[in-house]
């Protein structure tokens, strides 16, 4: 090789090295939110962990702390959605409260079996979505005002079928939706095995289908996040998830209502990523004039994530009465502030358009983490509300100074 030529070669080496690092740090602005949101969990942990002296992510407390934030992350799912087609949800803590109550009284004083009970309960729900939404799809009144409007109907109907008095105790089979564990065939003592093994799968499963789905991104030729940031973060998650599994099985294992989290949040992943309504959905918050002149149907659009947001509070309201053995009147109460602030903290724009499924899980995580350790300590449900108020005013303040710029 000429000297030109080594000359030529040694100038690409460093032209390259300042590419690639132009590329990454481009990469890691445009996607700052995302990134950013999960570090401060980390963070947050991370700290109410040294605060608290390790009680933290004890797996007693750890498993409580799944238990208590499991109706938030089921109804932010549903909220996302909301939010994201260019509305707001008011009613899901009423509605919850509703559902709960609803099936306290099918099976305690009609004495109906849990499952059916289940079902016309999430139907329920579906229905009372579906009211909410014909309203604002199809009458055009601001969602902001129908479900305010929902979430006095409703608060109001728990007095009235609950008559102001609580009503309890449900049937074992059903408490064990929200208080039950997976069971443990393998029979292990001081480790409850098949929970180690269900959470060693589901990081597999989890790095496979990130590997899958890069291979089909670089198949089209589509445009990628850096091999580094990709796997440090699938990495990252899939120790997470085996670390975590470790803990819970230690104790009594992996509650079911984690099973049922976990599930939701893969189906409403794939929906919103991979599906044309979700794609649908976005653009419908994005810019509604342009999707309906597009082709897209906004209106039932609309109307069927209002339908979508009952049957998740529902399903909430079924695990939150699980998880208390009993329906009172004042179930639900505060419960749609925790779930928008999940939504909003974890990315999800108040104009509509922006927004993902595991943005909403880590808000929902935020939230439950620092209402968690704030207890531990010893802080007043006073200043918890003051600490939470400021963290959801930062966090819409960056959305909207980011979009400004």
């Amino acid at each position: 090789m000429s000297q030109p030529e080594v000359n030529a070669v040694k100038a690409a080496v460093p032209a390259a090295e300042g590419a690639s690092a132009k590329l990454h740090a481009g990469f890691l602005k445009n996607n700052l939110r995302e990134y950013g949101m999960l570090i401060s969990l980390v963070a947050i942990m991370v700290l109410f962990q040294v605060l608290t002296d390790g009680t933290l992510l004890r797996p007693l407390n750890l498993t409580n702390l799944l238990l208590q934030n499991s109706y938030v992350v089921i109804m932010a799912l549903g909220m996302l959605l909301v939010i994201v087609a260019g509305h707001i949800d008011l009613s899901v803590g009423s509605v919850c409260g509703f559902i709960g109550a609803l099936a306290a009284v099918l099976m305690v004083e009609y004495d109906w079996h849990f499952v059916p009970t289940a079902l016309v309960s999430i139907l329920a729900g579906a229905v009372i979505g579906a009211a909410q939404g014909w309203f604002v799809a199809f009458r055009k009144i601001p969602s902001f005002i129908v479900t305010l409007a929902g979430m006095l109907v409703f608060k109001g109907l728990t007095l009235a079928l609950l008559a102001g008095q609580s009503v309890g105790p449900f049937p074992v089979e059903f408490q064990r939706l929200s208080s039950g564990f997976i069971p443990d065939p393998l029979g292990g003592d001081t480790l409850r095995t098949t929970s180690l093994i269900v959470g060693a799968l589901a990081a597999a499963a989890l790095v496979f289908f990130k590997l899958r789905g890069r291979a089909r991104l670089a198949a089209h030729g589509m445009e990628q996040e850096p091999y580094a940031f990709f796997l440090v973060k699938n990495l990252f998650f899939a120790a997470i998830i085996l670390f975590f599994s470790y803990l819970l099985s230690t104790y009594k294992g992996l509650p079911n209502v984690l099973i049922v989290m976990a599930v939701l949040i893969v189906v409403y992943d794939f929906v919103t990523n991979r599906t044309t309504v979700g794609r649908r959905i976005y653009a419908l918050g994005g810019n509604e004039k342009a999707a309906r002149l597009s082709g897209v149907k906004t209106q039932r659009l609309a109307f069927l994530t209002f339908v979508n947001m009952g049957a998740l509070a529902a399903l909430a309201g079924l695990v939150f009465a699980a998880r208390l053995n009993t329906a009172t009147p004042k179930a639900g109460l505060g419960f749609e502030l925790d779930v928008i602030a999940a939504c909003f903290i974890g990315g999800a724009s108040a104009s509509g358009g922006v927004g993902r499924v595991m943005g909403a899980v880590i808000g929902a995580f935020i939230m439950g983490v620092m209402n968690n350790g704030m207890s531990i300590l010893g802080i007043g449900i006073d200043y918890q509300q003051v600490i939470k108020g400021l963290v959801l005013l930062a966090a819409v303040f960056i959305d909207v100074y980011n979009k400004n710029k």
